[in-house]
């Protein structure tokens, strides 16, 4: 039996439990990933953060989906991290959080001792094929028929460190989800893909349904608000500046045209915390 203390936080309802110096080998951690985030035998989740606080100056943060597989990367994780990190230490309003080999900037707007608004900025969107990465003879896929079931839906592919594919409807009364887990595994994507589902209320306002790779339906996506965006900003539907709104509330993006970089604020809670138990 070995212990480890964890911690629990949630980001509009997409929750994670963080692990701190979890110092085990990828599949050992991704079975320990399984059954802690089991939600009928362990403590639920839609995925774990590693972190590893052996450099003061920069946590490094390893994402695990529910399924055991690694993410490259999560725009809620890393907010999560940041505001774990700032209650280690709460002189430290600004940080740099390491996650999939780049360096992310963090700053907490606003906290208390359990909630908090945070900032994050999440590296320039790319649309080519190769760079998502997707199986396709054209160099990319923007607003473009992909098939499924012998069907063309108009999708827009791209990767803001983790692929995506992002289709525009007009409403959500149809099985987004059986399409999302369709889309997910299609065979045009090695690494598979998160897939959104994205209504437009005005060109800076939006509504989303996210169906997450290794994870399935997830209540928000930090990822997956940043890769509506920018398909959004591509196809000329959305300004830059843009409130993405899903059922468990919004969250507020920009994609600098300077930086290129897209900045990220929405709010994160700490659940719990407490001590796991796994043989």
């Amino acid at each position: 039996m070995t212990i480890y203390p964890f911690s629990k936080y949630h980001a509009l309802g997409n929750d994670f439990i963080i692990l701190e110096n979890c110092q085990l080998s990828n599949s050992k951690l991704s079975q320990l990933t399984l059954s802690i985030c089991d939600r009928n035998t362990g403590i639920g989740a839609d995925g774990v953060l590693a972190v590893d606080y052996k450099s003061a100056d920069q946590p490094v943060a390893r994402v695990i989906n529910s399924d055991g597989g690694f993410a490259e990367k999560s725009g809620n994780g890393l907010r999560i991290v940041g505001f774990h990190t700032y209650l280690k230490d709460r002189r430290r309003k600004k940080l740099n959080i390491r996650m999939n080999n780049e360096s992310h900037e963090i700053e907490i707007l606003k906290a208390d001792d359990t909630t908090a608004d945070i900032k994050c900025l999440l590296p320039e969107p790319s649309f080519d094929t190769k760079t998502i990465p997707m199986k396709s003879p054209s160099k990319f896929m923007i607003n473009a028929p992909l098939k499924i079931g012998g069907l063309n839906f108009p999708v827009t592919c791209l990767s803001v460190g983790n692929p995506h594919s992002v289709l525009f409807v007009e409403d959500f009364e149809f099985e987004w989800q059986e399409l999302g887990a369709e889309i997910e595994e299609h065979s045009a994507f090695p690494a598979k893909t998160n897939v959104e589902f994205v209504r437009i209320l005005t060109r800076s306002r939006i509504e989303l349904r996210d169906w997450e790779r290794g994870a399935g339906p997830t209540s928000s996506s930090g990822t997956g608000a940043a890769a509506a965006l920018s398909a959004g900003v591509m196809t000329g539907q959305l300004d830059r500046r843009c409130e993405i709104n899903f059922e468990s509330g919004a969250m507020q993006l920009f994609w600098d045209p300077e930086s290129k970089l897209i900045e990220l604020t929405g709010p994160v809670t700490l659940i719990g915390e407490g001590t796991y138990y796994h043989s």
